[in-house]
C-alpha cells in the first residue's frame, strides 16, 4: 500500500467526528484490509435494554468498511451493507472490527466484515459492497489550507 496514503488515511480516522465521538480507533490497515476497536461505554452506548446499542456496532463496521475500501487511493463509497448480529457484548467490552476485501473489480468491491468481543467472541458478521468512484482521495492527501483542484468535467 501507498504509504502516503496510509498516512492519509490513519490521520483523517484520527481527526474524524464519528470516530472522535465514538472513541473508534483504528489498529491496522493494509490494501484491502482495515482493524478498527471500540470500547462499549454502557450509559452511552446503551440501547433500552442497558446492552450496546446495534448501531453503536455498525458504526463500528462501518468505520472498518470505509477504511478499508479507501486502500486502494480512490474514493470508494457504500452501495449495500448487510449485517448480522450474532451476540450482544458485555458492558464495557472492547469490540475489534477486522474489513477483509474479498473481491474487487473496477467499479465495485466485496467486504467481509466481522466483530469480536476482547474475548474473541463473536459479536456481529457484516458483507459489504463499496463503489468505487474511480477519483482519488487527494483531498485526504492534501496538507490542511491547500485547497483542491477543480474536478475534471465528467
Amino acid at each position: 500500500m501507498d504509504e502516503k496514503i496510509r498516512r492519509a488515511i490513519v490521520q483523517a480516522v484520527a481527526q474524524e467526528p464519528y470516530a472522535l465521538a465514538m472513541g473508534i480507533t483504528l489498529k491496522e490497515l493494509e490494501t484491502g484490509y482495515s482493524v478498527v476497536e471500540m470500547r462499549c461505554r454502557p450509559q452511552q452506548m446503551d440501547n433500552i435494554y442497558q446492552r450496546t446499542h446495534g448501531g453503536a456496532i455498525f458504526g463500528l463496521i462501518d468505520e472498518a468498511f470505509e477504511t478499508a475500501c479507501q486502500t486502494h487511493g480512490t474514493i470508494a463509497v457504500a452501495l449495500n451493507v448487510s449485517v448480522t448480529y450474532v451476540a450482544s457484548p458485555q458492558p464495557g467490552v472492547l469490540l475489534r472490527a477486522v474489513a477483509r476485501e474479498t473481491s474487487r473489480t473496477r467499479r465495485t468491491a466485496n467486504y467481509d466484515i466481522r466483530v469480536s468481543d476482547d474475548a474473541g467472541n463473536p459479536i456481529a458478521s457484516c458483507q459489504a459492497l463499496a463503489y468505487r468512484t474511480g477519483k482519488p482521495i487527494r483531498t485526504l492527501l492534501e496538507r490542511p489550507g491547500q485547497r483542491s483542484a477543480p474536478e475534471a468535467p465528467p
